[in-house]
């Protein structure tokens, strides 16, 4: 089936039956992959103790999907994984704002992976690593056996190099191996591949191979998008107040914080939704707002010449379509169809995308109205959720809360006896 607007108007209106079918139709779902959103257990128990240990039942999350995103010219529906309200109608408002010129703009290097294996208990460490250094091309042959799997689909081993490092604990050299893992997340493909050669470059380095780990600061692998919204969208205050928030977040570490883990709210959302390692994408993007010594925002804002703001965004993000949970998980399956992305790389200009559209419309709404308008009005539903309220009273009890500015479990629940 061909895929359709990811603008659905009216979405947040519909009720569940409607949203699947309008998801369904936009994205060019089968019949099974509906049957899969429609299910309110999608993950058999039989498997999901086969996934983790101890396993008692599930922990649920709510699973949507953002509109409007165009992403390289493609109309995508983005599935998001998350408990936070005001995400996800953020995320899709500020992909709103950005179709008129032509949405995201993103690319993505090839996913190469950086694998460390340490080496301790040499006396020289810099002359050990000056060994290994020599001996590149016979520590890579060495390695081909072990990156034979991923070389048949055409990734494998791109690149060897080793360094000393000063510890508390002394001397340590760190042999790092370039690996594309193609359009895995390559946790198991880079560890399995170290694992193999370290006792070679132990012998060689004439010392003890300890951690065999990839790193996931996967500097290589980053992830970049761009965005345009004119100035007669979104108005000439919402393009200052941006700059100015930006520019807070530049100068601030405490801001800065803050001003990325927005970011991270959609970022993450769409990691958990595929069955991807969120973790994994915190640590790697957090470290790399830290690379220059000082920690800043992961996006960046500019004027243009005709008043309109330019945003863009950078960081790593080592990310899969296949194998781990996104094969084993039904709903992640589910998430990458929505997608309709065709490689690791795809996927994580789509998230880059959303990470930046995230940041703009917490940025819009911080510098201009305030964020609590907006999010108290969603927080409003769950306040009320949790002081009791069920089915049409969840809305006329939010509502209340909202309309007074009083939004607390205490307030609800007057409001659920004043009701009976």
């Amino acid at each position: 089936m061909e895929k359709k607007s990811s603008a659905i108007p009216g979405l947040y209106k519909m009720d569940r039956k409607k949203r699947i079918d309008g998801a369904v139709d936009a994205s060019g779902l089968n019949s099974e992959q509906k049957k899969l959103l429609e299910s309110d257990s999608p993950l058999p128990f039989s498997s999901a103790e086969k996934i983790i240990e101890n396993v008692l039942g599930f922990h649920a999350l709510p699973f949507a999907v953002a509109t409007n995103f165009i992403v390289n010219g493609r109309e995508v529906l983005v599935p998001m994984a998350i408990e936070e309200p005001s995400v996800v109608a953020a995320a899709s408002n500020g992909a709103k704002l950005c179709r008129d010129t032509g949405g995201f703009s993103a690319n993505a290097d090839p996913p190469v992976m950086i694998g460390q294996v340490q080496i301790v208990g040499m006396k020289d460490a810099k002359n050990a690593a000056e060994k290994l250094n020599a001996a590149r091309a016979e520590i890579l042959k060495h390695a081909e056996p072990f990156a034979a799997n991923i070389a048949s689909y055409g990734g494998g081993l791109r690149g060897f190099s080793a360094r000393a490092i000063e510890t508390k604990r002394g001397g340590m050299v760190i042999a790092e191996f370039h690996i594309d893992v193609r359009d895995s997340m390559g946790a198991n493909t880079v560890n399995t591949i170290l694992e193999g050669v370290a006792p070679k470059i132990a012998e060689i380095a004439g010392g003890k191979a300890r951690l065999r780990i990839l790193t996931n600061l996967a500097v290589l692998r980053l992830a970049r998008a761009t965005a345009i919204w004119k100035k007669e969208t979104i108005g000439q205050d919402a393009v200052e107040g941006i700059l100015d928030a930006w520019a807070f977040a530049d100068a601030d570490i405490f801001r800065a914080s803050t001003h990325n883990k927005g970011i991270m709210n959609g970022i993450d959302a769409v990691a958990v939704a595929t069955g991807n390692d969120w973790r994994a994408v915190e640590a790697g993007a957090h470290s790399y707002a830290a690379m220059g010594g000082k920690y800043g925002p992961l996006t960046r804002y500019k004027k243009l010449p005709n008043g309109d703001l330019h945003g863009e965004i950078e960081l790593p993000l080592a990310v899969g379509t296949v194998g781990g949970a996104t094969r084993s998980l039904p709903s992640a399956g589910v998430a990458l169809a929505i997608l309709g992305v065709k490689s690791a790389g795809e996927l994580s200009c789509i998230m880059a995308s959303i990470g930046l559209a995230q940041n703009f419309a917490a940025l819009k709404a911080l510098s201009t109205e305030g964020i609590q308008r907006g999010h108290m009005a969603l927080h409003a539903k769950n306040v009320a959720i949790a002081a009791g309220a069920k089915g049409e009273s969840v809305d006329r009890v939010a509502g209340q809360m909202a309309k007074e500015g009083n939004v607390s479990t205490r307030r609800a629940e007057e409001l659920l006896k004043s009701y009976e």
